[in-house]
């Protein structure tokens, strides 16, 4: 557990211990998940407020969905983030629970959590401005976790455009389609992720006790846009894979139907000049035309007439 004190737009610092919230300011409880199971006496400890059973279940649950609730003593919002090293192949999330008090901060979060630490760093450093308030803390953290989603648009994005010129290739055919529908049902799952993030927000956002000044309102407004804007590029993602394997289908559909064009025109100009030659190749005594001294030359310019002439007539016709 780490512990954290916020006062006015100083950097925050660091505490051994807390014994009660302070007059002016607020604290930051930082717990990784599994590490303290004493927190919630903790903060009853400080706030005198008993936290409900469900609540702290949901807070050590790593399979629950992205969720708010709101009470009249406090406010809980737990937010499903990337595990700590996504790649385009694996979208793993991991929830981060915050309890919400006038003067308290609680995250219970992930070991591996990337976006605390980082907000933690930046803080240290004065690299980022100093919330003046649990809820603005609460803000920079979902930032922060939102803003880690935003990083794969670019490396999918890339990925897409690789299996666009595989599909397309007419050389080497495409055969990794199970990697291509995982990738499309990852995609599914990291859109309803998005869903559930913002339906998180939004509930608390419209249903929130904390008075929310213009400034507040619009950096969570704007986070709100931030995840809509990701869950729409994973959308737009499963359009272009759909769109993508449907391109795939109706080239490979072109190039037999060109295929079975040329195939058709050497039948068609083959099949009269079989004709010709299984007449003359059967085994009659009696055929005039075998008498005549050019008979197989005639045979033979007659069949090169007939077989040129389709030629041009299927050319003219642009059928090959």
């Amino acid at each position: 557990m780490e512990i954290l004190y916020f006062l006015t737009r100083q950097k925050p610092s660091a505490l051994d211990s807390v014994e009660e919230l302070p007059s002016e300011g607020f604290i930051w409880l930082d717990i990784e998940r599994g590490t303290d199971p004493e927190w919630p006496n903790l903060v009853k400890h400080l706030t005198g407020i008993t936290l409900h059973e469900r609540h702290i279940k949901d807070a050590e649950n790593v399979q629950h969905p992205s969720f708010s609730d709101l009470t009249s003593e406090y406010e809980m919002m737990i937010f499903r983030g990337l595990a700590s090293e996504p790649t385009i192949d694996a979208f793993e999330s991991k929830p981060t629970a915050f309890f919400l008090f006038d003067q308290l901060l609680v995250t219970i979060r992930p070991s591996d959590s990337r976006s605390i630490p980082l907000i933690k760093e930046r803080l240290s450093k004065q690299h980022a401005r100093v919330p003046v308030r649990p809820a603005g803390l609460m803000h920079m953290i979902l930032s922060a976790i939102t803003d880690r989603f935003m990083d794969l648009r670019e490396p999918l994005t890339l990925q897409l455009e690789s299996w666009r010129n595989d599909l397309l290739d007419p050389k080497n055919p495409f055969n990794d389609w199970m990697t291509l529908m995982n990738h499309r049902n990852k995609l599914r799952t990291f859109e309803i992720l998005c869903e559930e993030q913002e339906e998180a927000v939004t509930r608390w956002r419209d249903n929130t006790n904390v008075e929310l000044d213009d400034h507040i309102m619009v950096r969570y407004n704007d986070l709100l846009e931030h995840i809509h804007r990701v869950m729409r590029f994973a959308s737009e993602q499963q359009n272009s894979v759909e769109s993508l394997v449907q391109l795939h289908f109706s080239a490979v559909a072109h190039r037999t139907n060109e295929i079975m064009r040329v195939l058709t025109v050497i039948s068609a100009i083959f099949l009269p000049l079989s004709l010709f030659a299984g007449i003359f190749g059967m085994n009659f005594e009696y055929m005039p035309e075998l008498k005549i001294k050019y008979a197989y030359f005639f045979a033979l310019g007659g069949m090169a007439i007939l077989g040129s002439a389709m030629l041009l007539f299927f050319k003219s016709k642009r059928w090959f």
